[in-house]
């Protein structure tokens, strides 16, 4: 009877472990997200979801946005759309917390609850979405269930774990490329079929954003390289910042209080103490004393994971330390230049970590002859814990960064009279700028709404305007052909532009905030459609 007890504690015990990360990451998620939660949409930078999506197709840039835009419009006819966002959102968690543990050597529950929380809870996951970047996190999410499949083999295993970075775009599909070629290439067996089957998915699942960038006219401005490079933001340097997840080029995507000397030196220490770790896995040995290698049997990722962890901080560093590298790269094939954000590659690092962590808080935990149940759960409590506590202010939308808010009534109203209106033309946003500071939304800046709420196509200046501090700001030219050409028009005089927008195929032109005077006498034959407080609607 002992026995078939002792049988049946164990196997409470494993599925606890196979199980709670998911609750886990829902509650790491809510803590994180905190105000984000409430009703309303959560707009900053990227992040940009609007009432009644329209279902379109962009033309014009780079397609940053293929296909989630088009993705969330059709989800939203399931849904209400702030409700779609929120789910995004926690989902992001609780996919990445339960990946991560998936990939932990064992079955005990505080080296997976561990993983699972760091790895939902680190300062690259901050940052990138205190930047907006939620179609990126959701490849950031998957990239260990990526890694699984990779290492697993199997094409339509791999397909399934590439969804969400699919979903996501670009910049998910190549960081979840990363990973997943060294992987597939460094498994114990089949390793050229599995390097083929990952680059036919990568490939296939690719095609949605990558026809339409081959089609397009998008120019990359090598110039970006010094506005996107990371840069330190802590006490140890660029590269300081990198090994500790952040880096990030935007400052305004710190997490409030990151730079502190004391919580700067604790991430740093956790990220060597989880690096050598990881390292050293394949030479670690249970308490059977069998090795756990694969190769090691325990960890067929490992060297894959490794190289490419190595791999994109080279990349991230690039930008940083050899700017001249990546210009002239950009300069030969414009294609280059999704390596500018170089910060983004450090996700397989995190991962690394994530795993290492896990490992070692459950050397932390081990249970010992001598001790008692709480010589266990005590030390398992703090290490899951210490994630939370290297990066306090992330908590509660980062202490306040994030934060739910409706879309004024006058917005709607426009909204629906473009929609609703059967004839032709494109609608030019003004002022002349890629994103916007609405009082409405506290103040936070985010890309224009206008991009994601019209059934037709809209010309916007997609120039960036990046500040470098003391050495004033860089102005990066924009990538659609169009909008440059009329922007060039629209700043170079201050005549009359109703003949000019009508000859190209414009009939609506969209006024925010308080500018409707100094463009209206610029627009004369323009006939008012909405005129608010703070959005006019001429029709041209």
């Amino acid at each position: 009877m002992s026995a078939d007890r002792g049988w049946g504690e164990a196997m409470r015990v494993h599925q606890w472990a196979r199980w709670a990360p998911a609750p886990a990451g829902l509650v790491v998620g809510a803590l994180a997200l905190g105000p984000a939660l409430g009703p309303g949409f959560v707009l900053r930078y990227d992040m940009v979801f609007v009432p009644d999506p329209p279902v379109t197709w962009p033309v014009g840039g780079f397609p940053r946005a293929v296909p989630s835009d088009l993705v969330v419009a059709l989800l939203a006819h399931v849904m209400p759309a702030l409700a779609l966002q929120k789910l995004i959102l926690i989902g992001i968690f609780v996919l990445a917390g339960c990946g991560a543990a998936a990939l932990v050597p064992g079955d005990r529950l505080v080296p997976r609850l561990a993983a699972a929380v760091f790895y939902a809870w680190n300062a690259y996951l901050a940052q990138r979405l205190l930047l907006g970047q939620w179609a990126l996190l959701l490849g950031f999410a998957g990239l260990p269930w990526a890694v699984r499949a990779a290492a697993r083999g199997g094409p339509w295993r791999l397909a399934l774990a590439l969804v969400p970075a699919a979903v996501g775009g670009f910049q998910a599909m190549l960081v979840s490329a990363l990973a997943v070629l060294p992987v597939a290439a460094t498994r114990p067996s089949r390793r050229l079929r599995g390097v083929l089957e990952a680059l036919a998915v990568l490939g296939t699942l690719s095609l949605p954003w990558a026809v339409p960038a081959l089609l397009s006219q998008a120019a990359t401005d090598p110039a970006g390289v010094d506005a996107f490079a990371a840069r330190a933001d802590g006490p140890f340097g660029t590269l300081g910042s990198l090994v500790s997840l952040g880096g990030i080029w935007n400052a305004e995507a710190e997490v409030p209080g990151q730079a502190a000397w004391p919580l700067a030196t604790a991430r740093l220490l956790l990220a060597a103490v989880a690096v050598v770790t990881f390292v050293r896995l394949p030479w670690t040995r249970d308490r059977a004393g069998e090795t756990t290698d694969d190769g090691g049997v325990g960890t067929p990722f490992w060297r894959g994971l490794l190289i490419a962890a190595a791999v994109g901080l080279a990349i991230a560093s690039t930008g940083a330390y050899a700017p001249g590298v990546l210009k002239a790269m950009i300069g030969f094939w414009p294609g280059f230049g999704p390596l500018r954000d170089g910060q983004l590659y450090v996700a397989p690092l995190v991962l690394v970590q994530a795993i290492g962590f896990g490992v070692f808080a459950g050397r932390c935990s081990r249970p010992s002859p001598r001790g008692g149940r709480a010589a266990v759960v005590v030390p398992g409590v703090v290490a899951v814990l210490v994630p939370l506590l290297v990066l306090p202010a992330f908590a509660w939308g980062a202490s306040g960064r994030l934060a739910a808010v409706e879309y004024p009534d006058e917005w709607r109203r426009v909204q629906a009279i473009v929609n609703r209106d059967p004839r032709p033309g494109a609608l030019i946003s003004l002022p002349w700028g890629a994103h916007r500071a609405f009082a409405w939304n506290g103040g936070r800046v985010i890309l224009d709404p206008a991009t994601k709420s019209f059934a037709r196509r809209v010309i916007w200046n997609d120039a960036l305007v990046v500040g470098l501090g003391r050495r004033g700001s860089l102005r990066l030219r924009g990538e659609d052909f169009l909008g440059r050409r009329i922007g060039m028009v629209i700043t170079a005089r201050n005549g009359p532009l109703t003949q000019v927008l009508r000859a190209a195929g414009i009939r609506y032109v969209l006024i925010t905030g308080r500018n409707e005077n100094r463009f209206r006498s610029r627009l004369p034959g323009a006939v008012p459609a909405f005129v608010g407080n703070e959005v006019l609607l001429l029709r041209l």
